[in-house]
């Protein structure tokens, strides 16, 4: 796996001396699904109707806020591996997200008719940046972004993704990054109300609220935890995405009650794809969205977007 998948959150104890004990505590990883697990969920079913999980984004349509997260490095879970994957997005009618790849693998992935978002890495080679951005747009990505949470690489890859050297962005650097485009620019890895209002004055079109799965910093602060202070930071004006332990409805239902527009599953494609290809992504995905949905259906939850946060207890 590349330093961009859901895998990365995965520390190995061996690692520079720490011990078992010491991983499991700091495990951010952990510490989300601990979060999420520990959220309930309150049933509302006289007056109910059957939910929509259909969903608008950027100008497109979308039979699902499912949606795969900005993985990478895929060739050694099956042949193609990101293509594979992005087939299996298209046939669920969901958002593919990318991250590390080169030229040729993007334009192969939304050739698939995939919408794709295209997340960068914070390169310190600003050339680099611009370039993948035209890349973006040249190829027809639904939206551009970057990691802005990998600034300092993992805590394994200190200070680069892959070969390349990564580094600290200011606010008029991400300025300048939202200039370039027409395309709509997201910035992932927003895990405070600073960021967040930081994000809105550069005028990003949207946010993920994520730790990059435990891999830049242990005890992270779970994103479903943080979220409803970012919503009210963002008040409507962007839309607000969330990964990191998301693994079925229940979890993406929680999500959405809270704030999200939509969520990003990892974890779970990587293993749809390695089982069954592209159609093992396309029954993740579905399988995800049809338990949201019976979650939606018994809680009056009509729409993806007017979800009762009322409906979640801790």
């Amino acid at each position: 796996m590349s330093e961009n998948s859901l895998n990365d959150g995965e520390k190995k104890p061996q690692e520079k001396g720490i011990t078992n004990r010491q991983a499991v505590s700091g495990d951010s990883a952990k510490i989300t699904r601990d979060y999420i697990d520990s959220l309930l969920i309150e049933m509302r079913v006289i007056d109910s109707i059957v939910s929509s999980t259909k969903m608008k984004l950027f100008g497109e349509s979308f039979a699902t806020p499912v949606m795969v997260a900005a993985l990478s490095g895929l060739s050694n879970v099956r042949t193609n591996g990101m293509v594979e994957v992005a087939k299996g997005v298209a046939a669920a009618g969901a958002v593919m997200w990318s991250g590390i790849g080169d030229e040729e693998e993007l334009k192969a992935i939304i050739k698939t008719g995939a919408k794709t978002i295209k997340i960068i890495k914070p390169y310190s080679d600003t050339d680099l940046i611009f370039e993948k951005i035209s890349q973006a747009e040249k190829y027809g990505a639904l939206a551009v972004g970057m990691d802005i949470d990998y600034v300092f690489g993992s805590k394994r890859s200190r200070g680069y993704a892959l070969s390349y050297p990564v580094g600290p962005k200011t606010q008029d650097d991400i300025k300048s990054y939202i200039k370039a485009t027409k395309l709509p620019f997201i910035l992932k890895g927003v895990l405070s109300e600073q960021n967040a209002k930081k994000a809105l004055e550069a005028g990003a079109a949207g946010i993920v609220v994520s730790h990059h799965a435990g891999a830049v910093l242990d005890y992270a602060v779970p994103p479903l935890m943080i979220l409803p202070r970012i919503v009210k930071i963002i008040g409507g004006k962007i839309s607000i995405f969330v990964d990191c332990s998301i693994s079925r409805g229940t979890d993406a239902f929680k999500a959405l009650a809270l704030g999200a527009k939509a969520v990003s599953v990892g974890k779970a494609v990587i293993s749809g794809l390695a089982s069954d290809g592209s159609d093992g992504v396309r029954k993740v995905i579905e399988g995800i969205t049809d338990e949201l949905q019976m979650v939606m259906n018994v809680t009056g939850s009509a729409y993806c977007d007017k979800i009762d946060p009322g409906v979640i207890w801790r």
